[in-house]
């Protein structure tokens, strides 16, 4: 945002997890796979209030549509990739422009194994460096784990929106969860940047 050239990003290792899966940014190359998990998210769950999966050149949009803000992937040791998280813009209004939204999405076999922490722990910091300073994220109720991780953390929740999505012939609440990256928040915040271009 602004007419400041963008920061380098800084150059840190990719993150290994102790099973050997490899967090780091993702590329375009990247979209085939994660348009594939997410579409399992759309068409068997309510984790996600679309309807239709969205195409891989969908999903290569979105990971380039402005303001960019980070992608990350967690890639096992034979290449192929377990899941995915990304920050998002909160709301259009520009009061809204240093708050996101953030997501993470795991294959069905590879929940449970710390993968969401893992690629979490890549994401916020990445926000934060960015000049974001709070972190919301909704996860339509029921749903144990994904509670649990935001939890775990440090998301405090805030409310639950009853009734919002109708989807599978039934309505369904959304629970909200804040994290703040700054806290006291900055009285006189920095715009926040894009995350640079991938290539």
């Amino acid at each position: 945002m602004g007419d400041r050239p963008a920061r380098r990003r800084p150059r840190r290792p990719p993150l290994t997890t102790p099973t050997g899966v490899v967090v780091r940014p993702a590329v375009p190359r990247d979209a085939e796979a994660i348009a594939q998990i997410y579409g399992a998210a759309v068409a068997d769950t309510t984790s996600s209030f679309e309807a239709v999966p969205p195409s891989p050149d969908e999903m290569r949009e979105r990971m380039g549509k402005s303001p960019r803000l980070p992608w990350f992937v967690a890639e096992a040791p034979d290449g192929s990739l377990l899941g995915f998280a990304y920050g998002s813009r909160h709301r259009e209004r520009a009061a809204y422009r240093w708050s996101a939204e953030v997501s993470v999405y795991n294959r069905a076999e590879a929940r449970r194994q710390g993968i969401g922490s893992a690629l979490y722990a890549a994401l916020f910091p990445a926000l934060r460096e960015l000049g974001y300073v709070s972190l919301y994220a909704g996860i339509t109720l029921p749903n144990p784990a994904s509670v649990g991780l935001h939890r775990h953390l440090g998301f405090r929740e805030i409310g639950t929106f009853p009734m919002v999505g109708f989807k599978f012939g039934q309505w369904h609440d959304t629970n909200w969860w804040w994290l703040p990256l700054h806290d006291p928040p900055p009285q006189a915040p920095a715009e926040p940047r894009e995350w640079p271009p991938l290539a």
